[in-house]
C-alpha cells in the first residue's frame, strides 16, 4: 500500500477508533488477532509501544506504535466506553459495550475498500510497514525481523524487493559523475602502454 493509498483509506474511516485502529496496524505490524486482544495493562505510552500475546508461540512480545498511531488511540479511549479491567481496549460503538470481535473489524476494512475500490487486508498493513522498513536505508534487515517478529530472517527478505522509481534518483547521479581516467604514475609513457594493452 503507498503512502498515498494509506492516507485515502484511513481518510475513509469513520470514527476515532476505526482511525486508531488502522494507524496501530500500519505502524506495528501487529497481526489482526493480536491487535485485537491489546489491553489497557498492555500500552506503553511513554515508550511508544504495547504488548501483544504472539500468534504463533503465544509468548507476550512487545511491538513499537508511531507517536501519531498513539496519540489517535489516546484519543479513542478518551470518548470510548470505559474498558472492563482484563479487557480488550477496541470496543463495538452500538449494542452492549463489548470487545470488537475479527469479523467487525473486517468489516470496518471492507467498508472503507467498498468506498475506495481497493481490496486491503488487516494482513497488507503489515506487508505496508515491512515495505516501508525495508525501503529506509536507517534500518538494517535484522532490525526489521525484530520489529516484524518473524522468526527467520528469510521471512524478512522477501519484502526487500526494489522498484526502478527507488532508484531513478541515484541512477541519474551515476551517469551524470565525470568518466574516471586513469593517470599513469611516473616512470610509465603512455605511447608504450598503449602498445602493450591498446586504447
Amino acid at each position: 500500500m503507498s503512502d498515498d493509498r494509506y492516507d485515502e483509506f484511513l481518510a475513509a474511516q469513520r470514527c476515532d477508533r476505526d482511525r486508531a485502529l488502522v494507524t496501530m496496524f500500519v505502524s506495528s505490524g501487529a497481526r489482526a488477532q493480536e491487535l485485537l486482544e491489546v489491553g489497557l495493562d498492555d500500552l506503553d505510552w511513554g515508550g511508544m509501544r504495547f504488548w501483544v500475546i504472539s500468534k504463533g508461540t503465544r509468548a507476550r512480545e512487545e511491538v513499537p506504535a508511531s507517536p501519531e498511531a498513539m496519540r489517535l488511540l489516546a484519543k479513542y479511549l478518551d470518548g470510548a466506553p470505559s474498558v472492563p479491567p482484563g479487557e480488550p481496549i477496541w470496543r463495538t460503538r452500538r449494542g452492549p459495550n463489548r470487545p470488537l470481535q475479527y469479523p467487525a473489524m473486517r468489516a470496518i476494512i471492507q467498508r472503507a475498500n467498498a468506498s475506495l475500490g481497493t481490496n486491503w487486508t488487516a494482513h497488507d498493513f503489515r506487508h505496508t510497514l515491512c515495505t516501508r522498513l525495508s525501503r529506509d536505508e536507517a534500518f538494517r534487515t535484522e532490525e526489521i525481523q525484530t520489529i516484524m517478529r518473524h522468526a527467520n530472517i528469510t521471512t524478512t527478505g522477501i519484502y526487500q524487493h526494489t522498484e526502478l522509481d527507488d532508484v531513478i534518483d541515484r541512477l541519474v547521479v551515476h551517469y551524470d559523475k565525470p568518466r574516471v581516467v586513469p593517470v599513469l604514475g611516473r616512470g610509465f609513457n603512455q605511447a608504450d602502454m598503449q602498445a602493450v594493452f591498446g586504447g
